[in-house]
Parts: structure tokens; sequence; C-alpha cells
């Protein structure tokens, strides 16, 4: 039988009670070490933010960014690919100077079109090159690992398949969660699309239909549906479990983690990350925002408030979790995630979008 990691609860609660601690009682970053707007380019004291992330897991960061630097952020929320989508709608007039993805897929399609300034190199070389695009289009800010959570009280850790492949099976027949219209679903469906080919992930995803799988709007809602015992296995993103466990407690957790075998189409590591209009090329405001994602307090917010991965080498993961690289699939290029367009397509065929 193929290996899998699982994590308990009580293994990480102590790690993730610290962590919290370390957010709540840490200082502001003093504004003399932040990044500041470089001198001789423009800059007005504000900036647009297209963020495809959750508005209560960014905007606390925003809020620290601008108490420390003084520039001020307009913030458009959405999806992630529907502010992908509206970008390449809008093309050079677009009121956007930067854009917060959840993920690299959205950002790959953005850059294919053109749309981004290459980052200066202090910024697109400050995080692994595994984990940033390959030509300064856009930079990475956060590590979020694929996982399957399930409900103990329904399975043992054994009883969870090693691979997202093996969802199909009859034994899952209406037993699986997954968030289509979810912009890291999006990404894991291309990264299968690369990985195996246009013919598996057709295979997996129709095949996942006739086996009832069950849609959810977010990551979030697949989690509660495990924790209520409605379904037995959901795919989602690391971090929403370790939230929940820090909010709820080692036992309050009903649902449990497992980690896709190494190498495994499922066991992907994506990133967040942040682009740079080319309207805002010179928009020096716009160049601080990004700056700051991959400075030491940026990252160290995503440590603390949300348990993601870092990607600057200069802070450290939360304890509890698994080194990245024994989570990365080597086969996976990052930049090969930009064929959104043709991931949503293949969706809405199999009638999940």
């Amino acid at each position: 039988m193929a290996l899998r990691r699982t994590f308990a609860a009580a293994s990480v609660l102590s790690a993730l009670a610290l962590a919290l601690a370390g957010c709540s009682q840490a200082d502001p970053t003093p504004a003399s070490s932040a990044p500041q707007p470089s001198a001789g380019t423009a800059a007005d004291g504000t900036l647009t933010l297209y963020a495809g992330r959750e508005e209560e897991l960014v905007q606390p960061l925003i809020d620290q960014f601008t108490a420390d630097t003084g520039i001020t952020v307009e913030v458009r929320y959405a999806g992630t690919t529907e502010l992908a989508a509206l970008l390449l709608e809008e093309g050079d007039a677009t009121p956007a100077d930067v854009f917060l993805s959840q993920d690299a897929g959205a950002l790959g399609a953005v850059s294919k079109a053109g749309l981004f300034a290459t980052l200066p190199e202090g910024i697109s070389g400050a995080v692994d090159p595994g984990f940033t695009s390959t030509d300064g289009s856009w930079v990475g800010v956060t590590g979020r690992a694929r996982v399957l959570t399930y409900d103990s009280e329904a399975l043992e850790a054994a009883d969870v398949p090693a691979s997202v492949l093996d969802l199909t099976d009859a034994a899952w027949s209406g037993q699986v969660g997954i968030a289509p219209t979810n912009a890291s679903f999006q990404s894991f469906v291309t990264a299968l699309r690369v990985l195996e080919g246009e013919d598996v992930a057709r295979e997996w995803l129709e095949g996942m239909v006739a086996n009832d799988v069950q849609a959810y709007p977010k990551n979030t809602a697949i989690l509660e549906a495990v924790q209520a015992g409605e379904i037995q296995i959901g795919l989602i993103n690391h971090y929403y479990w370790y939230r929940a466990l820090a909010e709820l407690g080692e036992g309050g957790m009903r649902a449990q983690l497992s980690f896709p075998e190494a190498g495994d189409s499922g066991s992907i590591v994506n990133v967040s990350g942040a682009g740079l209009l080319a309207g805002a090329a010179d928009d020096a405001d716009a160049l601080a925002f990004i700056e700051y994602l991959v400075s030491e307090a940026g990252q160290q917010y995503f440590v603390d408030a949300t348990f993601e991965y870092p990607l600057v080498a200069a802070v450290d993961a939360p304890e509890a979790l698994p080194a990245l690289t024994e989570l990365t699939n080597p086969e996976l290029d990052l930049s090969d995630l930009d064929t959104l367009g043709d991931t949503t397509a293949l969706l809405t065929e199999v009638g999940l979008l």
C-alpha cells in the first residue's frame, strides 16, 4: 500500500497556539524598516489592488502596510478567477496597479496576455525559483499544499486514498466534496492536465461527476461538511484545517488531515502571488506593496495569521507543517498552470461549472 502522511490534532495544537500568540503580541513593523517609494518614480501615496483572496485574510495585512508606509490601498475584492477574467477584459485600460491572486494559474493567464510589467530583481529574486514565475512577471507570496480532509468518525487514516485518482471508486459515491468555482481547485485540475494529460483529467472529472461528487462554494464549506459528517472526504488547501484547529482545539476536530502521496497528481504546492500591471510599471507605491508582501513582515503575517508556507528563506514555516521539499512535485512547473481558460472550459463541459 502506498504511504501517506496524516496529522493528528494533538501533534500540532501547541505549535499553532504559539503561532497565534506571536501574531497577537507582535509589534507593528516600524515604518523605517518597511519598503518605501523610490525617489524619482511615480508615487501619489495610493494604489489600486485587485485582491482574489478573502478580505478577512488579507485586509489586516493591507492595514499593516498602510500603517507602516502611509500608502493607501484601494481594494477590489472578488474571486481570483473572476478578477483574472476582468483583467483580461480590461486590458491596458484596467485601473488596477497590482493583482493579488489566490493561485499561480490565474497569474500565469494574465502574464500570458502580456498585462504584467517585469518586476525588479530585488522583488522577484526574493523567492525560491521553484515558487515564482520564471520570467519575473509575478512573484510567489505564500505556499499552499493541496490535502484531503476526512471524517475521523467514519474513516481510519489508513482508509484514506493515497491518490486523488482513486476518489472515483464507487466506495466514495456521494462522499467527496470539491469546490469547482474555487481558484485553487481549478489550479489543481490544471496541474492534473499538465501532469497526466487532457484525457486523464477529463476521465477523472467525468468519473467524479458520475460518482455523485458534492460541490461546495469554497474550502471552508467543504471542511464544515466533513466536520458535520455530511461527507467523508474533502479536497482543500492545508491551512483551512490548521485555522480550524487553532479555533476549535483538538477536541473539536472531527475532521482530520491527510497529505496525498508525494508525487501524486493531487500532491501539489501551489502559491498565492502578486503581479504588477503594465500601466503601473513606474508606480513606486505599487512596487512598495509587492515588496512588502515578500518582506519579513509580510511573510511573518501569513505564517502567524493564516498558517501558510512563507517563501522567503529568512522566515520559518509553522512548526507543525511538513517541509515544502517533502510535498513539492518535481514534475510540475508552476509556470505551466497558465491555461486557466482551458480548465474552466473543461469543468463547464463536464457539468461542474
